[in-house]
């Protein structure tokens, strides 16, 4: 197979980042002002739903993406969840009620659903094991930097023009991330043409048993993010944010460097030890953010949970690759993105109950999702230390 391949970074892999980063910055781009658009829509007590209903179609399409990227290829797979984006991105400004709104965001879930499923499979093929934490780190930063400016630029946007071209400016983001994938070789091996039977999942193929571990790393830590994506904007607001993308363009930026560095150190001292440091450096980034009261404590507690994301992401995702069989990877993929789209769903719907449109319980959420990052620092050193 590409892995098998001398030359590590080519023009495919450079392909790859930049569509990552368009891709990426095309559904962030709009969160942020998702919250205020579903209050003036009527439906405030439904902000919960936001991301949790997006996380939940994302979710279930996982087993469905990593059959096919398996057997028609990683490249349709990647081009499928682009093509959802900019479907979506038209319909926003069309959106008249809460139902309709809350529909298209269940929609728009199949979008993480397939993209980086077929892009983690892609880079698993044509980077060899030695250098892919390394090229995971590479990646995730071609993703942060489209986490980073997707946020900055749609607030921006709709604070000069209007919500509707923030929407068509994520669908613009996405079409340019298509065009980019529609360039790239396919590197799975005598793919086959898709046809429906492909569809039909059958119970083992929904879970790799192989990636358990990884996965529930994953589901623990990325809890803090689903409550990250709920709260932030309206703690923002409270704190006299006006640009709500500014939480998490300091976020991002602060995890860009780490995330390569945390990467060769993954490869050279091994996951286990980086995702002991970022899951601890975790806990400590949710309690910071709980305990600010000013918007600068806030941006420096952005950083700081940014240093600890930017550790975490691509040593699990590494940790994953290295434990897939090569025929399976694209069904291992799609277990750890199940565990990643569950663990942002409850912390988004928790986060949305816990807090209520209650000010005064903006610490107790912040410090809940802090809480089950303890729960992953936990397992890896008494649980995953016994087995390897």
């Amino acid at each position: 197979m590409a892995e098998q391949k001398t030359r590590v970074y080519g023009l495919q892999f450079g392909l790859l980042c930049l569509s990552s980063f368009l891709f990426f910055a095309s559904f962030n781009m709009i969160i942020p002002e998702l919250p205020n658009y579903i209050t003036k829509l009527g439906g405030g007590e439904y902000k919960g739903l936001i991301i949790s209903l997006f996380t939940l179609t994302a979710g279930l399409s996982r087993p469905f993406s990593g059959q096919l990227a398996d057997k028609v290829g990683r490249v349709p797979v990647m081009l499928v969840g682009g093509a959802v984006c900019i479907f979506c991105g038209f319909l926003y400004p069309i959106t008249g009620t809460v139902a309709a709104f809350l529909l298209l965001r269940l929609v728009h879930g199949f979008s993480t659903g397939f993209t980086p499923t077929g892009t983690a499979a892609y880079v698993a093929d044509i980077i060899p094991m030695e250098r892919r934490g390394e090229a995971t780190g590479l990646l995730g930063l071609s993703g942060s930097l489209g986490m980073a400016a997707g946020p900055a630029m749609g607030a921006a946007i709709a604070n000069s023009y209007s919500l509707d071209a923030m929407f068509y400016a994520s669908s613009a983001a996405a079409f340019l991330s298509v065009a980019v994938v529609a360039r790239m070789h396919e590197t799975l091996d005598n793919p086959n043409r898709f046809r429906m039977g492909l569809l039909k999942i059958s119970r083992s193929e929904i879970f790799e048993p192989r990636v358990l571990d990884p996965s529930i790393v994953m589901l623990l830590t990325v809890v803090s993010y689903g409550v990250i994506l709920t709260i932030i904007p309206d703690f923002s607001e409270h704190l006299g944010i006006q640009n709500k993308g500014l939480f998490f363009t300091s976020f991002t930026l602060s995890s860009l460097a780490i995330r390569f560095l945390a990467g060769r150190a993954s490869d050279k001292y091994g996951r286990i030890q980086v995702l002991k440091v970022s899951t601890f450096l975790l806990v400590v980034a949710m309690g910071l953010i709980g305990w600010s009261t000013t918007a600068t404590g806030l941006l420096l507690a952005a950083a700081v949970f940014g240093v600890a994301v930017g550790m975490n992401s691509p040593t699990v995702f590494a940790w994953t690759i290295d434990l897939s069989h090569p025929s399976h990877r694209g069904r291992a993929m799609a277990t750890m993105y199940i565990a990643l789209e569950a663990g942002i769903g409850i912390g988004a719907l928790a986060s949305g109950w816990l807090y209520a449109n209650d000010t005064s319980m903006f610490p107790v959420v912040f410090w809940t999702g802090g809480a089950c990052a303890l729960l992953a620092f936990l397992y890896l050193i008494f649980i995953v230390k016994n087995k390897v």
